[in-house]
C-alpha cells in the first residue's frame, strides 16, 4: 500500500482523536446508584465519621459515575439481624452488619468475640480481623463480597452501683450485644439479656435490666449516664466486643464496570483502619466526658482482672468444643487471632483531628478596615440525599428590596428635623415576643421486647 500525504494526515488525526472519544464516552456513561443500609442513627459516629465519608470518597474516586445512597436507622425496613439477607437478596447493595446478630451463622468469626481475647483497642482488633478474614473467613462469607471487617470498641460495664469485684456483679441483669457476651455474663454470675439497642433506655426505666455490657460509644446516644453512672473497664484485653462487616451484594459488585470495581476495592482496603480509628476516638471522648462529670471509672488490670479471666475460661472451652463439632480447628483459629493481635499491638494511638484556628487580623488593619456588606449567595437547586438529615425548620424567604420610585438625584438634600423626644411618663415599647414553637409529637414507642 502506497502511503500518501493525505492518508498519513488522516491516520494521525484519527489516532489523536481516539482518547478524546473514549473520554466523552466515559463521561456520557449513565451514573450507577448503590444503596448502603445500616442500623445506626444518622447522628451516630458510625454514620457521620465512617460510612458517609467512605461513600463520598468512593463517589469522588469514581469520577461521579457511582453514587452511594446511605440509609441509616434501618430505613429500608427489616431488623439488624436481616441485613446480611438483604445484601444477599438484593434489597440493599451494601450493608454494615453485625455477624453476632445471627448466632451460629458465622462461627469462626466469633473467635474475636471471646472473653479476654481481643484487645481493648478497636484499631488493633480491626486490623487483626481484616487479616484473619483473608485467611479464614472466605468460606463463611462466600455469599457476599466483603469490603472490610472491623471490631467495635470493647465492652464496658455500665451500672447503677459500683463494680469492683466479681461478687458485685452477681445477680445483675445486663444488656449484652451478642451470644458470647451473654455467656460471659453468665459465667461471672450475672444474667445476659438481649434487648434491641433502641429499647435499652426503656428497659432500664422499667427495671427490666440493671446495667449494660456495651462499648463507650452507646452512652451518649442512649443517655445511659442518666441512670448508670458507674463504669468498670479492663486495661488490656476486652471482656467483650462485637465484630462488624461492610458486605456488598455479589450481584451488585459483578454488574460494576472494572474501573468502578477498582474505586470500591481501593477504598475498602483502608476502611478497617478508618473504622477502628473512629471507634477508638469515640471511646476516648466519651470516657473522658464521664470522668469530667465526676462519674467513677474503675479500670482493672493485672491481678485485679485475673479472677475475671479465670471465671470466663469455660466460655472459651465451650466455643472450642463447638468448633470441633463443626469439624473446625478452634485451637488454630484462636492461635491465629492471638498472633495477629500481637502483630498490631504497637499501632499508635489515633489522635483526634485538630480544628484549624482562624487567622487573626492585625490590630492596625482592623482599625482602618471598612465593614464589608455580605453579599447573599445564590441558592441553586440541590438534590436531597438519603443520608442528609432533614432540616428542623425552613428559613423564611425574604423578598428583594423594592427600588425607590424617585431617583436619588431628584431627592432634595435637606437636613432632617429632629425627632420629638417622648414624654417621661411614656414607657419604652415592649420587645416583640418570639412566636412559640410548634409542639412536636412524641414518637410512638414499640412494645418492649425482653426475654423475661
Amino acid at each position: 500500500m502506497r502511503w500518501t500525504r493525505r492518508i498519513f494526515v488522516t491516520s494521525t488525526l484519527a489516532s489523536l482523536a481516539t482518547p478524546a472519544v473514549l473520554r466523552l464516552a466515559r463521561a456520557d456513561a449513565p451514573q450507577l446508584t448503590l444503596k448502603l443500609h445500616h442500623s445506626f442513627s444518622a447522628g451516630s459516629a458510625v454514620h457521620e465519621k465512617f460510612l458517609a465519608p467512605w461513600a463520598r470518597k468512593v463517589e469522588a474516586d469514581s469520577g461521579g459515575r457511582l453514587r452511594i445512597d446511605v440509609f441509616p436507622s434501618m430505613q429500608l425496613g427489616g431488623a439488624p439481624a436481616h441485613l446480611f439477607d438483604q445484601a444477599r437478596d438484593g434489597v440493599a447493595d451494601i450493608v454494615w452488619a453485625m455477624p453476632g446478630a445471627t448466632p451460629g451463622r458465622f462461627p469462626k468469626n466469633e473467635a474475636f468475640e471471646l472473653p479476654f481475647v481481643a484487645s481493648h483497642r478497636a484499631l488493633v482488633n480491626s486490623k487483626a480481623i481484616e487479616d484473619f478474614a483473608a485467611d479464614n473467613l472466605q468460606d463463611e462469607f462466600r455469599e457476599f463480597h466483603p469490603l472490610c471487617f472491623s471490631c467495635r470498641d470493647h465492652g464496658v460495664l455500665h451500672t447503677a452501683r459500683a463494680i469492683k469485684s466479681i461478687g458485685d456483679i452477681k445477680g445483675l441483669r445486663l444488656h449484652v450485644p451478642n451470644r458470647l457476651a451473654g455467656e460471659s455474663a453468665r459465667a461471672l454470675g450475672a444474667r445476659g439479656v438481649s434487648v434491641p439497642t433502641p429499647q435499652v433506655p426503656m428497659a432500664i426505666s422499667a427495671r427490666a435490666i440493671d446495667g449494660c455490657l456495651d462499648p463507650w460509644d452507646v452512652v451518649p446516644g442512649l443517655r445511659l449516664n442518666d441512670s448508670l453512672k458507674n463504669h468498670t473497664d479492663f486495661a488490656e484485653q476486652a471482656l467483650s466486643t462485637a465484630t462488624f462487616v461492610l458486605a456488598m451484594s455479589l450481584q451488585a459488585y459483578d454488574r460494576l464496570p472494572r474501573d468502578l470495581k477498582t474505586a470500591v476495592d481501593n477504598n475498602s482496603s483502608q476502611a478497617a483502619g478508618m473504622a477502628g480509628t473512629m471507634w477508638d476516638l469515640e471511646a476516648k471522648a466519651v470516657a473522658g466526658a464521664a470522668r469530667d462529670r465526676g462519674e467513677p471509672v474503675v479500670v482493672m488490670g493485672g491481678e485485679e482482672a485475673a479472677p475475671w479471666r479465670k471465671a470466663t475460661e469455660p466460655v472459651i472451652a465451650a466455643w472450642q468444643k463447638q468448633m470441633k463439632e463443626r469439624k473446625l480447628d478452634g485451637d488454630k483459629l484462636l492461635a491465629d487471632v492471638h498472633s495477629l493481635l500481637a502483630k498490631y499491638a504497637e499501632e499508635p494511638e489515633p489522635e483526634p483531628p485538630q480544628m484549624a484556628r482562624p487567622v487573626e487580623q492585625p490590630v492596625e488593619q482592623q482599625a482602618v478596615s471598612e465593614p464589608q456588606t455580605a453579599q447573599p449567595k445564590s441558592q441553586g437547586f440541590t438534590r436531597p440525599r438519603a443520608d442528609a438529615p432533614a432540616a428542623e425548620t425552613a428559613a423564611p424567604r425574604t423578598s428583594p428590596p423594592q427600588p425607590s420610585a424617585v431617583p436619588p438625584s431628584a431627592t432634595p438634600s435637606l437636613p432632617a428635623p429632629p425627632a420629638p423626644s417622648p414624654p417621661a411618663s411614656a414607657a419604652p415599647p415592649a420587645p416583640a415576643a418570639n412566636p412559640a414553637p410548634a409542639p412536636i409529637a412524641a414518637p410512638k414507642l414499640k412494645e418492649l421486647d425482653i426475654p423475661l
